[in-house]
């Protein structure tokens, strides 16, 4: 079984909630992304979702695409993304690792190198936001050699059939988009969310996370009483753009806010 499966699985029978946040590797300068990998571990991330940055980030709201466009000008790639979960992996075994992100950089890579190159750094988990289901058994097929999760995405317009259809090829968890969460002040539709894990569990043995809308502990909270995980990005990702140039004061933020929603949801 994969690490994700594992993670899941002892946190269910302790009756926990997953805490999974999101950087984009490479985000503030690569030493800074290696300082937070370590510092959301140590703060009770129990996956951590690293972006892989992609020129046309057309999938991400605003705050998530500017950071793949820093990333991008300071000439971050896949090698780069690669080194920092080896680097990382030398000191944490525990830790879920899931690369998010395009399938050009993928295909360009080579489905085969990059679930060899996964494995060997210590992926355990790839999230590709443009990659429909009925496109995926090439690269699913490399990742299975490795057993590294090929996980998908899910929003409330996702039909039933669709929900049937992932249930088959999905692997490691969820990732539930709940849109409403997208604009405005970042009030999340709580009822909705629950109404929607709901019908995803008629078809959907794995567990969920919830992720966009997510910025405090209070939320966080809310939402975790009913999915299996509690997904945040642009809450930490905004935290970077802010303080990059003081790299002390950044990882000590973006540090609190992490404990603060970890421990809100166990």
């Amino acid at each position: 079984m994969s690490r994700i499966f594992n993670i899941f699985k002892k946190l269910n029978e302790a009756d926990q909630t997953a805490f999974i946040p999101f950087i984009t590797a490479g985000d503030g300068g690569l030493d800074n992304c290696e300082a937070l990998v370590f510092t959301l571990a140590d703060c009770g991330a129990d996956i951590i979702e690293l972006g892989m940055p992609f020129s046309d980030p057309m999938a991400d709201g605003p705050v998530i695409a500017k950071s793949h466009e820093r990333a991008v000008a300071d000439g971050i790639d896949l090698n780069d993304v690669f080194a920092i979960v080896e680097r990382f992996r030398e000191h944490n075994q525990s830790t879920g690792i899931v690369l998010m992100g395009y399938t050009n950089p993928i295909e360009v890579y080579g489905f085969k190198d990059f679930a060899a190159r996964a494995d060997e750094a210590g992926v355990d988990g790839i999230l590709v936001v443009d990659m429909p289901p009925e496109e995926a058994a090439d690269l699913k097929k490399e990742l299975d050699k490795y057993k590294i999760d090929l996980i998908f995405l899910v929003a409330p317009t996702t039909t039933d059939e669709r929900l049937e259809h992932i249930s088959k090829i999905a692997s490691g968890y969820i990732y539930y988009v709940s849109l409403k969460g997208v604009t405005g002040a970042g009030n999340l539709d709580v009822d909705s969310v629950n109404f929607h894990l709901k019908r995803m569990r008629n078809y959907i043995q794995l567990p969920v996370g919830v992720g966009f809308g997510i910025k405090d502990a209070e939320t966080a909270k809310q939402v975790g009483e009913n999915a299996d995980a509690v997904i945040v990005g642009s809450a930490l990702v905004s935290i970077v753009e802010e303080l990059s140039s003081d790299k002390d004061k950044m990882v000590t933020k973006v540090g609190n806010l992490a404990k603060e929603i970890s421990s809100a949801i166990t």
